[in-house]
């Protein structure tokens, strides 16, 4: 089944290092058949949230947002690359995501975290998965770390260690199981017009 994922990206510091992690988890998706979209804050220069997108008219956005939910409302999968500031998230990601909210619904996400020391930007991750699952786009169980960010990849996100394309892969089987496992079920419900609930009572059971 493909996958529609959405990388999110969240630094806009001159000097920043993580951005390289990003490319990295975006080439190893469209590796394995994905349909990939990075949303970077720098692509994306958002005034600090106001109005959300579902609090405009229809056709009434600004285009930015607009331009943003083409990609976010049919993503099946969201995977967010986050370094870890003040043992939390950077402020332009928070307020990259913060302009949606229900059209995460019911999709999973994933955590890749960094910092430019020893702890792989972890303290940031933990506050990530409450924000996640808040908006409604759980994060899975597994989280990817990247320590010494600055002395992993090259500008293209290639790894210097190719460990790295190792590492990655059990993580990425499991975005990919609990993506295609929500959209099965999103299908399903939209297919009989249903609650999910209720078209599980749809089901013949066994025995």
């Amino acid at each position: 089944m493909a996958l529609r994922t959405v990388v999110f990206y969240g630094s806009v510091r001159s000097e920043r290092q993580g951005i390289r992690a990003a490319r990295f988890v975006v080439n190893k998706c469209r590796e394995r058949g994905h349909q990939v979209d990075l949303i970077d804050p720098l692509d994306y220069p958002l005034p600090l949230l106001d109005k959300m997108y579902k609090e405009y008219e229809p056709r009434q956005a600004p285009p930015l947002l607009k331009k943003m939910a083409e990609l976010i409302i049919p993503a099946d999968v969201y995977i967010v690359v986050s370094g870890e500031y003040n043992h939390t998230i950077p402020p332009a990601l928070a307020n990259l995501m913060d302009h949606f909210l229900d059209e995460y619904f019911y999709k999973p996400s994933a955590i890749v975290c960094y910092s430019a020391g020893s702890f792989g930007g972890v303290r940031a991750s933990i506050a990530l998965r409450s924000i996640l699952a808040e908006m409604g786009a759980s994060s899975i169980p597994s989280v990817f770390p990247i320590p010494k960010v600055q002395d992993v990849f090259d500008v293209n996100g290639e790894p210097k260690d190719p460990a790295y394309h190792e590492r990655i892969k059990d993580f990425l089987d499991e975005v990919e199981w609990y993506a295609i496992a929500l959209k099965e079920a999103r299908m399903k419900q939209a297919a009989c017009g249903r609650s999910y609930c209720e078209a599980q009572e749809t089901i013949p059971k066994a025995g």
